[in-house]
């Protein structure tokens, strides 16, 4: 049994905060925020169930099935409503499904975690699993340190994932590095932490020896793949990223500019956006990669057959 993307939907919350509002109560400037991040504005004020409850339901619509249809919700977040229980169970209860439901925290690398654990779920048992990346960081983010207040945001993006003959997902790579979880993290109350420059330097190296053992096991080269979806953490990490992976950055798709980081909605985000822009076309062939706290990376080689 292979696998296929059914439907999708994404959503933002409705406050923007702009580079100038920030500017405005720190030591920044809006030219200065994009030179180093390609940040414009993030959107922010929503907790993760609202987000992931509004994009899982556009996610239903879009692949034209009701919650009894759903066998798993498979939840990726960083950022739970509570400790527990699970902020899965309230996005279940709210989308009215009567299935499993789990929370996966891979960080920014969670959707694609999910994804790949979704595509196993279907081979075992299920015929469709709703997977959804969601994170509200905005409220564990230290408003007056420009180093991470400039970063990150709140978002949610969803999608349907169906079993079928031809499989669509044709390689991956998971992968962590625990000895780095000091360079970024949060303790229970707390802020983020996180140790900027040295993120930059992995999160590079880590998104492109990712992508190549994801190509190589779907038996690709990167001459082959026609978009990149990217985690949305850092314009000059995707610049470099997709680089030294010998493309070019107008093969990337990226929302950055308006979301900011939004963890493990990034991806759905981006993919989102390709999809309605109308950019990614049935049988293209997709990067999705991605790096988060950990430290962890992931990537995953689709060919777009919706």
């Amino acid at each position: 049994m292979g696998v296929h993307i059914a439907g999708w939907g994404s959503h933002l919350p409705e406050k923007i905060i702009t580079n100038h509002d920030l500017a405005a109560v720190m030591d920044t400037s809006h030219d200065w925020i994009v030179e180093r991040t390609g940040i414009h504005e993030r959107r922010v004020g929503e907790p993760t169930s609202t987000m992931a409850i509004a994009a899982g339901r556009k996610a239903l619509q879009s692949a034209d099935v009701g919650p009894d249809e759903i066998d798993l919700l498979i939840l990726a977040t960083t950022s739970t409503d509570q400790v527990m229980p699970s902020t899965a169970a309230t996005v279940q209860a709210e989308l009215g499904l009567r299935c499993g439901a789990i929370d996966v925290n891979a960080a920014c690398s969670g959707f694609v975690y999910a994804l790949v654990q979704a595509a196993g779920m279907i081979e075992l048992a299920y015929r469709r699993v709703l997977v959804i990346g969601a994170d509200s960081l905005w409220g564990w983010t230290d408003q007056t340190d420009r180093g991470t207040a400039i970063l990150f945001a709140d978002g949610g993006g969803a999608v349907v994932v169906e079993g079928c003959d031809d499989d669509a997902l044709l390689g991956f790579d998971l992968g962590c590095d625990g000895t780095t979880r000091h360079l970024l993290y949060t303790d229970h109350g707390a802020k983020i932490t996180m140790e900027g420059r040295e993120i930059f330097r992995r999160a590079v190296r880590a998104m492109v020896s990712s992508s190549r053992a994801a190509l190589d096991r779907a038996g690709l080269g990167t001459e082959d793949v026609d978009w990149v979806v990217p985690h949305q953490a850092n314009l000059r990490i995707i610049e470099s990223a997709v680089d030294k992976l010998g493309l070019s950055l107008e093969r990337t798709i990226n929302v950055l500019h308006r979301t900011g980081n939004t963890s493990a909605a990034s991806i759905p985000l981006a993919l989102v956006e390709g999809v309605d822009s109308g950019r990614i076309q049935p049988g293209d062939i997709l990067l999705l990669t991605g790096f988060g706290a950990g430290m962890t990376w992931a990537s995953a080689v689709l060919r777009w057959q919706p």
